[in-house]
C-alpha cells in the first residue's frame, strides 16, 4: 500500500495472490439506510463485476436520459470484484418511471438489478455501516508442490496462521491505510494529479491525468496519452478507447477551448485559421479548469483527497510504530460518530481505546486540521515539512472548491466476524470492517506483502 511501512502482527505471512479472478473477491455493503418500499425515490440493489460504481451510474443516467447528479450511492465499490450495494435515483415518483427503471434490468453491462424498491429519503455518500468481504487467497507459499499431501498441509498451515492473524487484529484493530484503489494501479497517478493541484499547476494536473503514459497500460492507451503529451489533442482523442471515458470528457473540453483560442488569434492576426501554427497556441488556466470541471464532481474531488491519503498513510505508519492499541498523551481521539473525546484520564482513554469506544487519529492534512499534542503532533508536523508543504497549500487557490480544510481520521479500524479456512484453491478469508476502510489493509497483514 502506497506510503504504508508498518505491520502490526508478528506472525509470518501466508504470501499468495488475490483477484486471480475478480469473482474471488466479494464485497457486500452493510447499509445504514434501507428503502421502505414507498416514497419518491427509487433504490436499486445492484451486483456488479469489473465496473466502478460511477461507470454504472453513468450508464443508468444515460439510458434514463437524466442528469447523473440525481443519482446517489453510499460508497464507491471495487472494480475488480463482485460487489453489492444500493444506489438511488432521486425524484422518480410516477409508476411509469418506476417501470422504466425496472426495464433496465439486464441491459446494464456486467450489472444485475437484484431489487428495485421505493424509498422516502435520498441516499447520500457515507450512509453505510461497513462492508463484509469474502476473499480467496491463492498461490500461497508451499501450495505449488506436486505432492498433494504437502500441498494440502501448506494450505491448512496457512489457514491457521491467517486465522491467528485475524484474531489478533480483532483485538488491536487494523492500520487504517488507504489502499491502492485510492491511488490507481498499475498507473499510480491520482495522488500525483492532486499534488499538481495543490501546487496550483492546473496544466500539469491535466497532463498527469490525460497524458503521462505508463508502461503497465496497453499499447493503444499509451499511444493516446503520448499524443496528448506531444500536443496533438485531436489525435489523442481519436486514439482513445471507450474505457477512457473520463479522459475523453476532459479532452473534449480542451479541444473546444483550443478552437476558441485559435479563432481569437486568427482574427487578431488577420490570417486564415488553417494557416495558423497550432503549436503557438497556449491554453489558459481557465481552459484547464474547464477540463477538470468536465469530470463528475466525485472524481474531481478525488485528486486532492488522494494526495491527502498519501500523506495520511505516512502519518499512520509512524503512529502505528508507536503502539497500535496504545493511547499516547497528546493523541486526538474520536468516538464512533467521529466526535472528538476530551477530558478523560490517561487510564480512561486507554480503556476506551482497548474496547474500540474510541480510536486514535492521524491527519488528513488540510488548511485547518489540528495537529496532535506531544511527540505525536511533532511527528505529524515533521511529515508535512518533509514534503515542503504547509497547511495553507491545501487551499488550492486556483480551484478552491477542490481545496480541503482537512480532518482527523481514525488511524485504525475495527475488524469483526473474522475467520480464515482452507479450501481446495487456497485460503478463504471472511471479515467485516468499518466503512471507509480497505480490505487490502487486512490482507496486507495476513499475507505480509503488498496487496492490490
Amino acid at each position: 500500500m502506497l506510503n504504508a511501512n508498518t505491520y502490526v502482527t508478528k506472525e509470518e505471512g501466508i504470501g499468495g495472490t488475490i483477484r486471480n479472478r475478480w469473482e474471488d473477491f466479494y464485497v457486500e455493503e452493510i447499509p445504514e439506510v434501507i428503502p421502505e418500499g414507498e416514497g419518491p425515490n427509487i433504490y436499486i440493489w445492484i451486483e456488479k463485476l469489473g465496473r466502478t460504481t460511477l461507470d454504472v451510474l453513468l450508464d443508468i443516467a444515460r439510458d434514463l436520459h437524466i442528469d447523473r447528479k440525481r443519482m446517489g450511492f453510499a460508497g464507491m465499490k471495487d472494480k475488480k470484484a463482485i460487489t453489492r450495494q444500493w444506489i438511488c435515483i432521486a425524484n422518480m415518483d410516477s409508476d411509469e418511471q418506476f417501470s422504466e427503471v425496472e426495464s433496465l434490468a439486464g441491459t446494464i453491462h456486467n450489472t444485475e438489478f437484484l431489487k428495485v424498491l421505493r424509498g422516502r429519503k435520498k441516499l447520500r455518500m457515507g450512509q453505510l455501516k461497513g462492508n463484509k468481504f469474502r476473499i480467496l487467497v491463492k498461490e500461497i507459499d508451499g501450495m505449488d508442490s506436486e505432492d498433494e499431501n504437502i500441498r494440502r498441509e501448506a494450505i491448512e498451515d496457512a489457514a491457521k496462521r491467517a486465522d491467528a492473524i485475524l484474531k489478533t487484529l480483532e483485538k488491536t484493530g487494523v492500520p487504517n491505510y488507504f489502499g491502492w484503489q485510492r491511488f490507481g494501479k498499475p498507473r499510480t497517478n491520482t495522488h500525483l494529479v492532486g499534488e499538481a493541484l495543490i501546487q496550483n499547476d492546473l496544466k500539469e494536473a491535466v497532463r498527469r491525468y490525460i497524458g503521462n503514459p505508463h508502461e503497465g497500460e496497453s499499447e493503444d492507451t499509451r499511444l493516446a496519452r503520448q499524443a496528448y503529451d506531444d500536443g496533438d489533442l485531436e489525435k489523442s482523442l481519436e486514439l482513445m478507447h471507450p474505457g477512457m471515458r473520463y479522459e475523453k470528457m476532459m479532452l473534449n473540453a480542451l479541444i473546444k477551448e483550443e478552437k476558441r483560442a485559435i479563432r481569437k488569434i486568427a482574427e487578431k492576426e488577420g490570417i486564415d485559421i488553417d494557416d495558423l501554427d497550432k503549436s503557438k497556441v497556449e491554453l489558459s488556466d481557465k481552459a484547464y479548469k474547464n477540463a477538470i470541471h468536465a469530470l463528475p464532481k466525485p472524481l474531481q474531488r478525488m485528486f486532492v483527497h488522494a494526495y491527502q491519503s498519501y500523506l495520511f498513510n505516512a502519518a499512520v505508519s509512524e503512529r502505528v510504530a508507536m503502539g497500535m492499541d496504545k493511547y499516547i498523551e497528546g493523541d486526538i481521539v474520536i468516538d464512533k460518530e467521529e466526535h472528538i473525546v476530551r477530558d478523560k484520564s490517561h487510564e480512561e482513554f486507554q480503556e476506551m481505546v482497548s474496547s474500540f469506544e474510541i480510536n486514535q487519529t492521524s491527519p488528513l492534512y488540510g488548511t485547518k486540521v489540528p495537529f496532535a499534542g506531544g511527540k505525536v503532533g511533532k511527528m505529524e508536523e515533521e511529515i508535512l515539512n518533509s514534503y515542503n508543504l504547509t497547511k495553507a497549500d491545501f487551499e488550492v487557490s486556483k480551484m478552491p472548491r477542490l481545496g480541503s480544510h482537512g480532518l482527523r481520521r481514525a488511524m485504525r479500524f475495527q475488524l469483526w466476524d473474522a475467520s480464515a479456512k482452507a479450501s481446495e484453491d487456497g485460503v478463504i478469508c471472511e471479515f467485516s470492517i468499518d466503512k471507509g476502510s480497505y480490505a487490502t489493509a487486512v490482507l496486507r497483514e495476513v499475507m505480509k506483502k503488498d496487496v492490490y
